[in-house]
């Protein structure tokens, strides 16, 4: 008994410190909520997984179908259309980005300025989600139409290139 209640001891003590730690070194960052990798992966337009949903879904992401153009023989018009459709949506998805990234700055000085007032409060991180909304929006949007811009046999040469034709275990950090 002796053995086990030094056990749990110790545990909850690791566990303490652990949480405790979670953090740590992060005060420093600009903007606390986004890391520097973050922030410029924003800015680029990056996806971030916010199109998960579609690409898991048979939605081809136009980068993906660009890497994959002569495996899934795209047309000269396929290509031109992917392309337009690709710049079309890095630029939109990097002023979305970027206005993602000034408004958490914006919530990080709330409290950085001990100005947190809860209508305030709750005013900015509506802001801050209605923004990740419109990012999120983007990319799906463009997978919507990269799919229209495809052949069935393209999309389903898409799916196996992928690696999505195989059923496999859910790989999520998160319990079912």
């Amino acid at each position: 008994m002796k053995f086990f209640l030094a056990f749990l001891f110790s545990f909850s003590a690791l566990t303490a410190h652990a949480q405790h730690t979670q953090y740590a070194g992060q005060q420093t960052r600009e903007i606390k909520a986004l890391s520097t990798a973050e922030v410029s992966q924003y800015r680029a337009g990056a996806g971030l997984g916010y199109a998960r949903a579609a690409e898991l879904n048979r939605y081809p992401g136009p980068m993906h179908v660009l890497e994959l153009a002569d495996r899934l023989t795209l047309t000269p018009e396929q290509r031109k259309a992917t392309e337009n459709l690709m710049h079309t949506h890095k630029a939109e998805a990097r002023a979305i980005g970027e206005k993602l990234v000034n408004a958490e700055r914006t919530l990080d000085r709330l409290f950085a300025q001990a100005a947190a007032e809860e209508n305030v409060l709750a005013q900015q991180v509506r802001v801050v989600a209605a923004i990740q909304g419109e990012y999120r929006l983007s990319h799906l949007e463009t997978h919507r139409r990269m799919r229209a811009l495809l052949t069935e046999e393209q999309v389903n040469r898409y799916v196996q290139l992928r690696g999505y034709g195989v059923a496999q275990p859910d790989a999520s950090p998160f319990p079912r």
